[in-house]
């Protein structure tokens, strides 16, 4: 994304007691996945697909019209302090917002999807060439973490396909990839959660450490998704909360924190939707 920095301050701490066996904690995590299935969730589920593949291209959109708003002064700095030709400046950052705006939009209407994605994940690579990102630890972490996103909402469209065609005989190779796919998007996805536990107290330490574990080997993922999503939002809300701050650069900085967030979110939404997939300890229980 467009170079604002990035730094996280504050995590909310969980509360991690009150489990003394595996079987009270199989209770506790089983109530919260049929609430899940509620009656009144379900109502919702239909809307979920649509708002997590929103919500994980929302920071696209956001640094697109970032950038088409503050057009000199990204102009001047790849100029005069990336040293990139004039012309070739112009080139990329027009490149960079049509892609974003674009893709982004076929994201959410689920049209070309597997296109679509790898041109965003091509805009994170040519951004951070341009803006000179590639050093630092935050970045990686985090665009990683964006790539999971995009590759979680194309399997989320071939779910979706798979489902719309549900009479017809499955293809295996396509089945095959999906899951591929599924795995490589949860296990990035989890990587934004390393740069919270870095400076956090040992507890939240824990608590991030088992939630994302448990997403990235597919082990009770729908409770360990809602669970990341509650804490996530809550930070979110609480802590890059951009509307309040009176200094620019500062309100600039918590929007750009804000977005990319939202966007970790959305991908856990489809996460809870879709669930692990077949390559994932969830679905060697039901085999075994």
């Amino acid at each position: 994304m467009s170079f604002r920095g990035t730094k996280f301050n504050q995590i909310p701490t969980a509360n991690a007691g009150g489990f003394n066996t595996p079987k009270k904690f199989e209770e506790f995590s089983k109530k919260v996945e049929d609430l899940l299935d509620h009656p009144m969730v379900s109502k919702l589920k239909p809307y979920i697909p649509q708002i997590g593949r929103f919500l994980i291209v929302a920071t696209f959109y956001e640094d697109s019209l970032r950038i088409i708003s503050q057009w000199s002064d990204q102009v001047y700095y790849l100029w005069n302090y990336r040293h990139i030709p004039y012309f070739l400046v112009l080139i990329l950052l027009f490149f960079v917002v049509v892609t974003m705006l674009g893709a982004s939009t076929m994201i959410v209407l689920r049209k070309h999807a597997l296109y679509a994605s790898a041109a965003l994940i091509s805009v994170i690579v040519v951004q951070g060439f341009m803006y000179g990102l590639f050093v630092g630890s935050n970045f990686i972490l985090r665009n990683f973490s964006l790539i999971g996103g995009l590759l979680i909402a194309f399997s989320d469209t071939l779910v979706q396909q798979k489902t719309r065609f549900a009479g017809l005989p499955e293809i295996s190779s396509n089945n095959d990839f999906k899951n591929y796919v599924l795995l490589a998007g949860r296990i990035l996805l989890v990587l934004l959660f390393f740069t919270f536990i870095l400076t956090k107290s040992w507890l939240t330490t824990i608590v991030v450490l088992i939630g994302v574990s448990a997403i990235a080997f597919g082990y009770k993922t729908r409770f360990a998704s809602a669970a990341l999503i509650t804490i996530l939002t809550f930070y979110n809300f609480s802590s890059n909360a951009y509307w309040f701050n009176t200094s620019e650069a500062q309100r600039d900085y918590l929007k750009y924190e804000f977005f990319q967030t939202l966007s970790i979110i959305g991908g856990l939404l489809l996460v809870v939707n879709t669930g692990a997939g077949e390559l994932s300890l969830d679905e060697k229980k039901k085999i075994y």
